[in-house]
């Protein structure tokens, strides 16, 4: 796929501007330093009144795990929450990357947003970072006190890896009936180990999210056994065979985007297990583009229409607002 021809003169401009070999992970800790260099050069706007603090949450074995809670000075007592986390592949990017984008939708939806710096593969192959994300949600849940929550509207969300994640901690919260999030956001999510599909063969594109990259991060997340038999469904979302009692979801794709046929057929699997789904796919998009090419009419609108399906599922006492940014 000759995804520069594929899309419009917006992303191919921001697509040459791209290291040629930004995602290629024959060495992993090389790729990481091009990754951290590229969202250096993009720095995060926090809206004025957006408070940003760190809390360090002890793990059983020792670990000090990272949750990073965005919050208006404005917020209302008993506000919704949204666990956010992060992407890179399961084996790049850490909390800060995702700053902007949770202090604008804390900003905009008044509500509050925990993203969790979980552990990377391979030095910490599955289940850590799930266990993680994990530790981070029923931290959030038992902080409601302290952080003026509505327990019972939390939703979970991620993009990309922390799509996938997300899809498998809804997965863990509902089989250990610990917590219950109200809602997942699912953003070009990560979900099926074994590449098999159409799109997944489709995208070689070293600038991009890619084949062979992708092969590299599952690989390295399941610890050299991705596209086996014994795969966990909270591992790999899409191995999962029972869907039925998650939360309502909203899975956003681009056409271009090597995910785009495990997405779809995620969301049509949640419809049929009666799950509340929405499914959107943005023509000429490709991984990563609502973030990279924001100025573009489908990444508004793609955002536009995240913000307004969070603000759905977490304000539903509240009329809509009208003041989300377009």
């Amino acid at each position: 796929m000759d995804i520069a021809q594929l899309t419009d003169e917006a992303h191919r401009a921001v697509l040459e501007l791209l290291p040629p070999d930004l995602m290629d992970l024959t060495d992993i800790a090389a790729a990481s330093d091009r990754f951290t260099a590229l969202l250096a050069a993009r720095p995060a706007v926090i809206p004025d009144g957006v408070e940003v603090d760190d809390h360090l949450v002890p793990l059983a074995d020792g670990h000090q795990l990272v949750v990073r809670v965005y919050r208006s000075s404005s917020a209302r007592p008993m506000s919704p929450g949204l666990l956010w986390i992060h992407g890179g592949g399961m084996v790049l990017g850490d909390v800060s990357m995702n700053d902007g984008e949770c202090a604008a939708m804390a900003n905009e939806l008044d509500i509050v947003v925990a993203s969790v710096d979980y552990r990377l593969a391979p030095a910490f192959p599955y289940p850590v970072p799930l266990d993680d994300c994990y530790a981070g949600l029923s931290w959030f849940f038992g902080a409601a006190g302290l952080l003026g929550l509505d327990a019972d509207r939390i939703a979970i969300g991620g993009a990309s890896a922390g799509g996938g994640l997300a899809a498998g901690l809804a997965l863990l919260a509902r089989d250990r009936g610990e917590m219950r999030p109200c809602f997942q956001l699912l953003t070009y999510p990560m979900l099926d180990d074994r590449n098999d599909t159409p799109s997944s063969h489709g995208v070689t594109d070293l600038r991009l999210w890619n084949r062979d990259a992708n092969l590299t991060g599952w690989d390295a997340y399941l610890n050299g056994r991705a596209g086996g038999d014994d795969i966990a469904a909270y591992a790999a979302p899409s191995r999962a065979t029972d869907l039925a009692d998650l939360p309502p979801a909203m899975i956003t794709v681009g056409a271009l985007d090597m995910f785009l046929d495990e997405d779809i057929a995620y969301a049509h699997a949640l419809l049929r297990a009666g799950v509340p789904t929405e499914l959107h796919v943005y023509p000429g998009s490709f991984h990563g583009a609502n973030a990279l090419v924001p100025h573009a009419a489908a990444s508004r609108r793609w955002r536009r229409d995240e913000f307004e399906a969070l603000d759905q599922a977490l304000n539903q006492d509240r009329t809509k607002r009208t003041d989300i940014q377009q």
